[in-house]
Formats: C-alpha cells, sequence, structure tokens
C-alpha cells in the first residue's frame, strides 16, 4: 500500500479530514494495477470488432462463389428463344436443357373433344330419358332431382366423370354442353343420347371439336403431343403451340451468360471487400496508431491463403488459369474482372470454364476449401479460432479485474471504517481539552481564559 500524507490543520481545530478523498488516494496505486489489464482488454475488444467484420465480409465471398460453383447455380441456366412466337412460344428451360438449335414444324394443334346437345327453347323444360357419357348412365327422372339441363349438368360435375358440364343459352334457345376434361385423341368423348323434353321432343347430341394430338417435326423427327403445352420433345424444355405453320420455328436453347457474368461481377466484388479489409489493417489509423490487427499472424495467413487460391488450380480443357476468365489482380491485390474476355471464354468453351468452377482440384473448388479454412466456421477457420483465442485471453483478463475489483472494495470499507474513527476522534480533541481545562480551573483556581 502506499503513502499519503493526511493534511487536516491544527489538531485543536476539530476539522478533521476529508475520508473519502483520503481512502481514494490510499488505493489509487493499487487501483492502477488494472490499467494494463484494461489497455489488454480494449485491444482484443478492438480486434474482435476487426475479425467480426473479416468473418461477415469472408461469408459473402463463400456465397457468391457459390452462385458459381454449385452445380444447379447459374451455370446450369437456360435461355430459349423462339424464331415466330405466333407459332410457338417457349415457357422454361430447366438445367437439364442442352444449348442448341432445333427446327420445328407444327403441323396441327391438339384439340379437346366437346359436344353439345340440341337446343331446347325452354332452359326449365321437363326432362326424361337417359343420357350415357363415357360408359356412365345418367336416368333422368324425378327420383334423381336431374329433370332439366340444369340439375342434369349439376348432376354430371358431381358424378367425376371426367368431364365438365355447362348450360349455354343464346337466341336459338339453351343447350347441354360436354366438354372431357383429357386433351387430344385420348379424351375423345363417346355420348349417347335417348333423352327428350316435354316440350322439344327428341334431343341429340354433335360433335363441338373432336379430340385431337397436336402433330408436329422436331429436327424432322415426327412427334404427337396431346397437349399444346408441350414437354417431352426436346429435354428440358417445355414450349406452348400457338398455331399451325408450314413454316420452320426456329427455337435456340442458349446457357444464361448474363447471369454468369453478373454472379462474376458479384465474386469479384466481394473479394475485393475482403483484400480492402486486411489491406487496412496493415498500417496506422487516422490518428497515427497502428490497427488492431497489424502485425496480426492471421492476416498474414488470410493473405498467403487467397493469394494461393488464385492460382493454385487445376486446369480444365482450354482454360488454365483465371486470367482466361477476364479477373486479373491489381498492385494492392484486388480483382478486376474484364466482361469481354469473359464473354469469349464462355461463348468458345463454355464446358471449360464450368469445369474449372466445379471440378474437383480446380480454381472454384480450391478457393471454397480455402475460405471455409479461413472464415468464422467453427471449428477450425482461422478467423474463429482468432477469436476463440481471444475470447479466452478476456475471459482471464475479466476475471483478474474482477477479482481486483473485490479486493479494492474490501479494502476501502476497511479503511473507510478506520478512518472514520479516526476523524471523529480528531473532531473530538476540542471539547477535551475544553474539559481538561474546566478541571484544571476548579482544582487550581487558575482560569485560563483572562476574559472568563
Amino acid at each position: 500500500m502506499g503513502t499519503v500524507g493526511l493534511s487536516f490543520g491544527s489538531a485543536t481545530s476539530g476539522q478533521g479530514f476529508d475520508v473519502a478523498t483520503t481512502v481514494t488516494q490510499i488505493q489509487a496505486s493499487e487501483q492502477a494495477i488494472e490499467t494494463p489489464w484494461q489497455t489488454q482488454l480494449a485491444t482484443l475488444q478492438a480486434q474482435d470488432t476487426v475479425f467480426s467484420s473479416l468473418g461477415t465480409d469472408l461469408s459473402t465471398l463463400t456465397t457468391s462463389l457459390q452462385a458459381l460453383t454449385d452445380f444447379d447455380g447459374v451455370f446450369s441456366e437456360k435461355e430459349g428463344a423462339s424464331s415466330n412466337t405466333d407459332v410457338l412460344s417457349l415457357s422454361s428451360a430447366s438445367a437439364t436443357a442442352v444449348a442448341g438449335s432445333h427446327t420445328i414444324v407444327v403441323g396441327n394443334l391438339a384439340q379437346t373433344s366437346s359436344d353439345a346437345s340440341t337446343a331446347i327453347s325452354n332452359p326449365t323444360d321437363t326432362l326424361s330419358g337417359s343420357l350415357t357419357i363415357q360408359g356412365t348412365t345418367f336416368n333422368v327422372d324425378s327420383a334423381d332431382n336431374d329433370t332439366t339441363l340444369a340439375s342434369l349438368s349439376a348432376a354430371i360435375n358431381a358424378a367425376g366423370i371426367g368431364v365438365s358440364a355447362s348450360v349455354i343459352t343464346d337466341t336459338s334457345g339453351s343447350r347441354l354442353s360436354i366438354v372431357s376434361g383429357t386433351s387430344g385423341a385420348a379424351g375423345q368423348l363417346a355420348i349417347s343420347s335417348s333423352l327428350s323434353g316435354a316440350s322439344s321432343g327428341s334431343i341429340t347430341f354433335q360433335t363441338g371439336q373432336p379430340g385431337l394430338d397436336a402433330n408436329l417435326t422436331v429436327d424432322g423427327v415426327s412427334i404427337t403431343s396431346s397437349s399444346n403445352t408441350v414437354t417431352n420433345a426436346i429435354p428440358g424444355v417445355t414450349f406452348q403451340l400457338l398455331a399451325a405453320s408450314a413454316s420452320p420455328v426456329q427455337v435456340q436453347i442458349t446457357n444464361d451468360t448474363a447471369d454468369i457474368g453478373t454472379a462474376m461481377n458479384s465474386f469479384v466484388s466481394a473479394y475485393n471487400a475482403v483484400v480492402k479489409d486486411i489491406n487496412t489493417q496493415e498500417g496506422n489509423d487516422s490518428s497515427g496508431n497502428p490497427e488492431p490487427l497489424f502485425g496480426n499472424p492471421t492476416i498474414s495467413m488470410l493473405q498467403s491463403g487467397l493469394s494461393g487460391a488464385l492460382f493454385g488450380t487445376s486446369a480444365s480443357g482450354a482454360i488454365k488459369d483465371i486470367t482466361q476468365l477476364g479477373l486479373s489482380v491489381n498492385n494492392d491485390g484486388t480483382l478486376t474482372l474484364d466482361a469481354d474476355t469473359l464473354n469469349s471464354a464462355l461463348n468458345s468453351n463454355f464446358a471449360d470454364v464450368t469445369g474449372f468452377l466445379q471440378n474437383a482440384g480446380s480454381f472454384g473448388q480450391t478457393m471454397a476449401t480455402t475460405l471455409n479454412n479461413l472464415g468464422a466456421q467453427a471449428p477450425d477457420g482461422a478467423i474463429f479460432l482468432a477469436q476463440q483465442q481471444n475470447s479466452t485471453q478476456e475471459a482471464a483478463l475479466n476475471l483478474d479485474i474482477t477479482n481486483e475489483n473485490s479486493v479494492l472494495a474490501t479494502q476501502k470499507t476497511t479503511l473507510t471504517n478506520e478512518l472514520n474513527t479516526a476523524n471523529q476522534i480528531l473532531q473530538s480533541i476540542p471539547s477535551q481539552l475544553n474539559q481538561v481545562n474546566e478541571l484544571y480551573s476548579a482544582i487550581t483556581g487558575f482560569n485560563e481564559n483572562p476574559n472568563g
């Protein structure tokens, strides 16, 4: 414990001294023990902030890379175009589609079978007889409550036999319309009727439209389709037939190079953000003080890992290194992307570019492994391990500070009690001296106070 000189004036003044200030002065030297601990703790916490930012940016970089290395990512996306959208329109091109050109001639469209009854003048006319649709017979009588066009239509729809019924009314009267629920030839309706109306006589059915399959040729191969939405002609491609035409329609399936370019730009931006994070830690801040991770070995690990992953990869066919994808490394370690070079590589060597990003040992896979080793992923990421090490040191420092504060708090209580007692004694001295003088005067008759 350090020494403190007490200054409280004359012992007979009765003024005493400031106990709280005196305790603070006595403990100041011991409290200074915590200063280097607090400084070290602040340094570690500043490092934690940077580590957290680096971890976030590395995670963003990992996500941007996954768009390029994922087998179901942008390299699997396809686009399609039709030379005559009045005859054929493209609906979708999935990852299984293969880039290429196809010639399609649409002979005829698919049709859905439909029949309609002869018209009756009164839609509420009572019906009798029976109607057979696709082998299911509807006996029209009051017991089944289907003795009008409307009630018979409802009964047919409720039966669930794969057709839909409705009543159509125009100036010539009302008809019962039956439409197959299956398009193409397979849905051809088979209807027989012995219906009659109370005021209209016999009711017969006529074919409105026969059920027909679409006929088309794809690259010279004849194909039929029960629907005008065709999914089985070109693998992975769905298109809609809109009209028959003797003129060929060209269908072009292409790789989605625009989305690949966007994904590559995102990767470059995310990579550069990490490099700039690292570069910032290699100097001083605006006040001239070293950055929190200046000289930290984790920074060196990040630098060497990222730069090594850029060029320590296997070739894929014609693609030997990242420069052939339009990527170049600047003096500060950041990347620049030349879009024209990338598009040229995609148009001339698409499969090789894909392999350079997705094959085992490729640039994409090597970079993905490197990012996993460097990031904040438990249990082996470099950032994660550095954060764990800091956390351990911070816990030890906080414990030391807590223990020291506990000792100081106990000491403060003891000192305060002792000094309060001393202060009370000092403040009582004048009163005690007066008592002695009074006793002396009583015994000797001598009065020290000449005015008393």
